[in-house]
């Protein structure tokens, strides 16, 4: 299987960081939250990616050509140009595929344009920007069990706002954003067959959810799973600081790659 990953898009409502950086290279816990993505996919035994890149791409390209030094010592040697590594770092085992898609693309066409690099007739895809425990041996599982073109997970969104306990005229307990409990929303972490993609063409400019899901839940072709575990974008600068501070605390949900699992995805 086949991991793709939307990468190339603006992140305005990140302003904060992605005015230098694109979205997927924003750092929790010193790591681009795009790491922790993939991280996500290698624990269920997925070690192939497409990244689709777009806005400031060269960073993401850049990032994993020099992967293996950033995390090794090494000498230089400034007259010959020539490397020796000293002590070798932590290196993933990961086939990356570095597509570029046009800076100006929307989500589907992005995803259109990456077929070419996907191997099998189904594969996995998300966004560059969302961290869950989803378990994706299930997912998958789930989504060869409907039949179906294309799978999403649904998720609960965190509520934007802080939530009271009242009673007796007293507040009783105060929770910052807490999982909204009822309605779904697209969480991403998706499973797609390269079917899904037949009606759209090289100059069809479409958004993913808009212009492809939306038309497979008409003819009946969008299957779902439902998550209701740990989920949580980063489309702002307050959700950004959110995510570092759990890892900070060691209470980072997503983290399963340190579990000895063995749901693992099976052929």
């Amino acid at each position: 299987m086949t991991a793709v990953i939307l990468c190339g898009g603006q992140g305005t409502r990140l302003r904060e960081e992605t005015e230098f950086k694109p979205k997927p290279m924003v750092e929790v816990g010193g790591r681009p939250i795009l790491w922790h993505i993939m991280k996500l996919y290698r624990h269920f035994g997925v070690r192939n990616f497409v990244l689709c890149l777009g806005y400031r791409g060269d960073m993401i390209r850049d990032y994993f050509l020099n992967y293996r030094l950033r995390n090794s010592d090494f000498a230089v040697d400034l007259g010959t140009g020539a490397l020796e590594t000293l002590q070798a770092g932590e290196a993933e085992d990961w086939r990356v595929v570095l597509a570029e898609t046009g800076a100006d693309t929307q989500t589907a066409q992005r995803l259109r344009r990456a077929l070419k690099f996907v191997r099998t007739s189904s594969f996995f895809a998300t966004y560059g920007d969302g961290l869950a425990d989803v378990d994706l041996g299930a997912l998958l599982a789930h989504h060869r069990r409907q039949r179906r073109a294309a799978t999403v997970t649904a998720v609960h969104p965190s509520s934007r706002f802080g939530e009271l306990a009242i009673g007796g005229g007293l507040v009783k307990s105060f929770q910052e954003k807490p999982q909204v409990t009822e309605g779904w929303i697209n969480g991403g972490f998706m499973v797609f067959e390269k079917r899904a993609f037949d009606g759209i063409g090289p100059d069809d400019n479409l958004p993913l959810e808009a212009g492809v899901l939306e038309m497979l839940a008409q003819r009946q072709e969008l299957a779902v799973y439902q998550h209701g575990g740990f989920w949580q974008c980063m489309d702002t600068y307050r959700e950004m600081c959110l995510l570092n501070e759990m890892w900070a605390k060691g209470s980072a949900p997503w983290q399963v790659w340190q579990e000895c699992s063995s749901n693992r995805l099976t052929a």
